[in-house]
């Protein structure tokens, strides 16, 4: 019996709460017989980062425990992973501390709607992952119902003064922590913290062919050695972010910067990475309007094959970064928020580092720039920097990468369901 209490004539599952069986031994490995049609577990990814690693924790959930569903908002990966979609992340992507003002309205109806889903579908458990501003809203009032909830990647307390701790102890139950250092911020929090690993880790244990994809990217890009072509000259990866306002802020500086190395190197060329073809019509007028003389290739929705060809990156903070290290690539980091933001996140900030590579060092391993810092003649003086650099970072790097662990997303499934499991929800 999958839901206590259902009957033929009972609405059908997901439908009601009570406890279900997922056919789990005490192991967390899944046995043949699929017993968890009834399990609904609420899931809401906000952006594009997320929407990765919310469809790859769908899928070690399904594995783990045959027969669940997932309920929620994602982007097209979490989709094709089988979410019932109620919110397209694309609606939900925002970033800073004022762009969700000026879009409050349409965030709280977005709440609003996923709560009264939630409570019609009768979810068993919620997930979720980063976005946390959101999330964490969300997940307060699912926890006062008694629904028990976890967080996908932790919010970065270790960044943010004590209250951030405390309220997170009021919004979840769980936290599924990417970063080592992590789960000893949550002790007396009454939070549990598992560290679990980064998802990246798993999917950049074999790296794509570096040779090929330089031949690909060069030789289609201009053909070959007239532009600096990528077999034999410098490849410079630039990562500009994948939200619209980081386009605006980040595009000029960064292209002005690689104007600026590729005077330096004219065997430079430039691959750009676009998360979609939106991103990728601003981006080719960027250099159009402003930077005709920049020698780039826009490439769309291949930002791990863009890293991969390259021998130097400029990176916009954030998961981008922990690519980078994970594919050996020497990188400067940079980051512009607008000012309000800029100014809230300084007064309140407690860790000297914003780029991961740093933050895991614990060192300032890798150049950051920030607001007004980021300008295009110091993001190319700290580029052109990197390239002596290499062997000793790659070094480096990897001994990082080895912080992170393997099977992250599997893990992070038999976390979540042994909650549940101790919640009384599973059987």
């Amino acid at each position: 019996m999958i839901l206590r209490g259902t009957s033929a004539s009972s609405p059908p599952p997901c439908a009601r709460r009570g406890r279900a069986s997922c056919g789990r031994e005490d192991s967390g490995s899944p046995v043949t017989e699929s017993a968890s049609e009834g399990l609904c577990i609420g899931i809401v990814a906000g952006e594009a980062s997320g929407d990765r690693l919310g469809a790859g924790l769908m899928a070690a959930l399904t594995a783990q425990c045959p027969g669940i569903r997932f309920l929620g908002a994602g982007g097209p990966a979490m989709r094709a992973a089988g979410l019932d979609c109620r919110i397209r992340s694309e609606r939900l992507t925002m970033n800073g501390f004022i762009e969700p003002l000026l879009r409050l309205p349409g965030l709280l109806r977005a709440r609003q709607r996923l709560r009264n889903d939630f409570a019609r579908a009768g979810i068993h458990g919620f997930i979720g992952i980063d976005f946390n501003g959101f999330n964490l809203v969300l997940a307060r009032d699912l926890k006062r119902r008694g629904i028990p909830t976890s967080q996908f990647v932790s919010p970065a307390v270790y960044a943010w003064r004590s209250e951030r701790l405390r309220y997170v102890h009021r919004a979840l139950d769980q936290v599924l922590a990417l970063y080592p250092f992590e789960p000893p911020l949550y002790v007396d929090s009454g939070v549990e913290a598992v560290f679990v690993g980064h998802p990246l880790a798993d999917a950049l244990t074999e790296p794509p062919e570096r040779a090929l994809l330089r031949s690909e990217f060069g030789g289609a890009a201009c053909g070959g050695a007239a532009c600096g072509g990528a077999d034999t000259g410098c490849v410079l990866a630039v990562m500009p972010g994948s939200r619209p306002a980081e386009l605006t802020r980040m595009l000029d500086p960064f292209l002005d910067g690689v104007a600026r190395v590729q005077a330096a190197r004219p065997d430079c060329l430039a691959l750009i990475a676009a998360v979609d073809a939106p991103a990728a019509g601003r981006i080719e007028a960027a250099l159009r309007r402003g930077h005709p003389t920049v020698r780039a290739r826009v490439v769309t929705g291949r930002s791990t094959d863009v890293l991969a060809a390259a021998d130097l990156a400029l990176v916009k903070s954030g998961t981008g970064t922990l690519e980078a290290m994970l594919l050996g690539v020497p990188m400067v980091v940079a980051y512009r928020l607008d000012p309000l933001s800029a100014w809230l996140v300084r007064s309140r900030l407690r860790t000297p580092w914003v780029a991961l590579p740093n933050i895991l060092a614990g060192e300032a391993l890798v150049p950051e720039l920030l607001q007004e810092a980021v300008t295009g003649a110091a993001l190319a003086e700290g580029l052109l920097a990197q390239l002596p650099r290499t062997a000793c970072l790659r070094r480096r790097f990897a001994e990082l990468a080895q912080m992170l662990g393997r099977g992250a997303s599997q893990q992070a499934a038999g976390a979540f369901l042994d909650l549940l499991a101790r919640r009384g929800v599973l059987t």
